[in-house]
This record gives C-alpha cells, sequence and structure tokens, in this order.
C-alpha cells in the first residue's frame, strides 16, 4: 500500500531571473526574525507580503483574519502573478530565508495538509543542492523555481549548509476543488480520514473520551457518545 504524501512536487515553475530580481529590489526590507528563537540556529527571518490587514509586522500562524496583500506584494507583479497562479483563496505569503548556515530544528505545523484546508506550497528563489529538508526521516531537496508542497504535520526540519541564505516563497493555500485535482494529477495520495474523525481519538483512548461525554449529561455529549461507542464497535464508520 503505498502511503499518503507527505511532500509532492507540482506541475508549476517559474522565471528565477524575474524571482531573483525582485527579491533583490525586498533585500533591503526590514526582514523580521521568526519569533520561534528555540526553533532554529542562526538567522531565520521572514518577509510578510499577504498578511492579517496587510500589515509588514504581522508573522503569527493564523488562518483566520482579513488577509489582504501588503504593500511589498504591491510593488513586486511578478511574485503576485506566481501567487495568482493558484486558483484558490490564501491567508498568509510570506518570504522566508535561512541564513547559510542555519538550521530550522525538526518540527510539526499542524493543520497545513490539503486535508485539514490549508495546503502549504513552497517555490524556491535562491538554493543550493545541499539544501535538505527532512521530512519524517527522509531527506528531500525543494529546487529552485518549482512548486512543492509540504505537509508540514509532518515532522520537518531544514539544512542550509551553503555560504548563501536559502529563500523560499511560501503561500499557504486554502484548500478547494482545484487545488485537489491538480494535486490527485502529480499522483498526491491523501491520508486515511481518522476512524473517529478527529485526529485525537483513537482506540487507545475512545472509551475515556466517551465515559467523560456521558458524565456531562448533556444531550450533544451523549450523541457524540453514541457515535463513537457505534464506531468502536464498528457498527458505524466516520465521516
Amino acid at each position: 500500500m503505498r502511503q499518503p504524501s507527505r511532500y509532492l512536487k507540482l506541475p508549476f515553475s517559474f522565471d528565477l531571473a524575474r524571482l531573483h530580481a525582485e527579491l533583490l529590489q525586498l533585500e533591503a526590507s526590514e526582514w523580521i526574525r521568526h519569533f520561534n528563537t528555540n526553533a532554529y540556529i542562526n538567522n531565520w527571518t521572514c518577509l510578510p507580503l499577504r498578511a492579517v490587514d496587510g500589515r509588514i509586522d504581522h508573522i503569527m500562524p493564523v488562518n483566520e483574519g482579513n488577509f489582504q496583500d501588503t504593500a511589498l506584494m504591491q510593488s513586486c507583479p511578478y511574485l503576485r502573478e506566481v501567487v495568482d497562479t493558484f486558483q484558490c483563496d490564501k491567508t498568509s505569503v510570506r518570504l522566508m530565508s535561512l541564513e547559510a548556515g542555519g538550521i530550522i530544528k525538526e518540527h510539526r505545523d499542524d493543520g497545513t495538509s490539503l486535508e485539514d484546508g490549508i495546503t502549504r506550497l513552497h517555490v524556491p528563489i535562491t538554493t543550493t543542492p545541499g539544501v535538505l529538508f527532512t521530512i519524517d526521516g527522509e531527506e528531500v531537496h525543494f529546487s529552485a523555481g518549482d512548486t512543492w508542497y509540504l505537509n508540514a504535520a509532518c515532522l520537518h526540519g531544514v539544512v542550509n549548509p551553503g555560504s548563501q541564505a536559502r529563500v523560499h516563497l511560501m503561500i499557504d493555500c486554502v484548500s478547494n476543488d482545484w487545488l485537489e485535482r491538480v494535486f490527485l494529477e502529480a499522483g498526491w495520495i491523501a491520508r486515511p480520514k481518522p476512524k473517529y474523525d478527529d485526529p485525537a481519538i483513537h482506540d487507545g483512548n475512545v472509551q475515556e473520551v466517551i465515559a467523560m461525554l456521558r458524565a456531562t449529561g448533556q444531550s450533544a455529549g451523549l450523541q457524540i457518545a453514541s457515535r463513537l461507542e457505534a464506531i468502536r464497535l464498528g457498527q458505524a464508520s466516520a465521516g
């Protein structure tokens, strides 16, 4: 049985010369150091191109809000064109720079897979072959100018052993039918749906959850408990 996709190369490639030109004009902008300073070694910075209320100082990981292009995006027509290639709504769009010699420690970003509703895409602008993601133990290089999907809920980290910063355009897309068609044509394999709908509930704790719901005595809780019990006993299915 083939494993669910942890990463995927999509059939979109972009003009590196034009990407580099617009990146060059943004280099003097105020890049913001990633807020989780314990998660990396050396410098990991970002530049918001689309953010809540169009703020160029907003880098917090949220998926709800009034997302608008920042003034920086408005000054970069080719980056705007790249983002518009993807026929879906977007939440945040950022340039992410990992300094030469930098390391992003292994971590998970929950809720950033196609199945979860936010599809995280990477378009590398500056990179070298030695820049490697480790995704659930597998080393992968994301090639420059191409489009890559990363299920960031997987355990992942990055190393940049090169002599220049690695810069990716990172686009958080709102999953839709168009994206799913593109993914399926590229060979994407969805992960199985959780047995009990909620991935936090599993065979090891479902009876405890059922007992807690029943203890509330509330109608909604009792209904959920009955459904979970039916799934546990094989009398119903999730979904």
